[in-house]
């Protein structure tokens, strides 16, 4: 479902949690595009903010606008190649937290549903088992309250929208989702309900394993 949208991120300052001489850790606000987008009212970003402050760091991966959570930029072309080969090869291990509308009726679970673009109505994703890409979540309730759940997912794939349509798909949309959530569930939260909580891989200079996490504020 599309609604109307607005592109207005907060001016806040970026909240930095770590940097060395490869990469730094930032803390993407929810509603700032991780970069820039088509057309001109579109340009601010994470990026172009966080090379205001370090001019040589470039992004790896992304983060949808409406996420907000813990992101790792590169400092230089090694650690860029580095750093994008583990999520290409999936050596980066993500978890989420998301406050989702109703409570599923196992405690968790996986879903395993093909992925792909709903080219007429994009930039939405759609489920086709015919020509998706393949689609691993998964998740579990940490908490609930009257009409919602808490839940901890751990995406084993990283399609777009992977979450938000999965958890849709399982009957219970995330809060404050604009493009898959029901008129109650999107009306129940001023954003999408959705944080990017932690990442874990290898340091590009020796190789050790690290892991980041940022507290979900929700």
């Amino acid at each position: 479902m599309l609604r109307p949208f607005a592109y207005t991120p907060a001016d806040t300052p970026l909240r930095y949690i770590y940097k060395d001489d490869h990469f730094l850790i930032v803390d993407k606000p929810t509603g700032l595009l991780s970069v820039p987008g088509k057309s001109g009212n579109h340009k601010d970003c994470l990026e172009l903010r966080v090379q205001k402050d370090y001019p040589p760091a470039r992004i790896i991966h992304r983060l949808d606008m409406a996420t907000s959570g813990i992101m790792v930029m590169a400092m230089h072309k090694d650690a860029l190649r580095h750093i994008g080969l583990q999520f290409e090869r999936r050596y980066v291990q993500k978890t989420y937290i998301a406050k989702i509308w109703g409570k599923p009726e196992k405690n968790k679970g996986e879903i395993n549903l093909p992925l792909i673009c709903d080219w007429p109505n994009r930039p939405l994703q759609k489920v086709d088992f015919e020509v998706g890409k393949s689609a691993l979540t998964h998740w579990e309730i940490i908490g609930s309250e009257e009409q919602t759940s808490r839940v901890l997912l751990t995406p084993k794939t990283g399609r777009s929208h992977q979450l938000r349509v999965h958890m849709n798909e399982l009957g219970h949309p995330i809060i404050g989702d604009t493009l898959y959530a029901h008129d109650v569930a999107f009306k129940a939260a001023d954003r999408l309900m959705l944080h990017a909580q932690s990442l874990e891989f290898h340091h590009p200079d020796g190789g050790k394993r690290v892991c980041f996490e940022i507290k979900c504020e929700f």
